[in-house]
């Protein structure tokens, strides 16, 4: 598995990003409708194209199989494939991210209860509550922080 930051964002790779992420909401996000996710689908290139470093989890050159996103301290996005959950690069994915580049913070769907168990037992606390999501959404949304450096390994 080849974890690298991404230092062009192409058409091609922004494509396929985006059919990791739609393959794993769909997974993983019931409380969306379909009209729901593709509304969400058609601004998420958009929101790749701005994140400050975006990192890709690839099998094989040219196939990802998983990216986050990170801002400052923050991980903004994690997604996976479906087929990759479950065998430890969710973990190794965020274990890069916080010594790569010193993620204390992720924001996770409150909806999304896999999600908070994973992020709970990498050591990660809530600290914030929002009633929706960050672009006015009614989804709630978890602010957590990570206890200690050392909680991740």
């Amino acid at each position: 598995m080849r974890i690298y930051e991404v230092q062009t964002r192409s058409p091609l790779l922004l494509h396929r990003l985006l059919t990791v992420w739609e393959a794993f909401v769909s997974a993983t996000h019931h409380f969306l409708s379909a009209a729901e996710v593709q509304r969400i689908k058609a601004y998420v290139p958009q929101v790749l194209g701005a994140i400050s470093h975006l990192v890709v989890a690839e099998k094989a050159p040219g196939q990802p199989v998983a990216f986050m996103g990170i801002n400052g301290i923050r991980l903004e996005m994690l997604f996976l494939l479906p087929t990759a959950r479950g065998a430890g690069l969710g973990r190794q994915l965020l274990t890069y991210s916080i010594d790569h580049f010193g993620i204390r913070e992720v924001t996770v769907n409150e909806q999304n209860p896999q999600a908070i168990g994973f992020y709970l037992h990498m050591g990660f606390t809530a600290f914030k509550r929002t009633d929706r999501d960050e672009a006015g959404n009614p989804y709630p949304f978890l602010y957590m922080r990570l206890n200690t450096p050392s909680s991740a390994g």
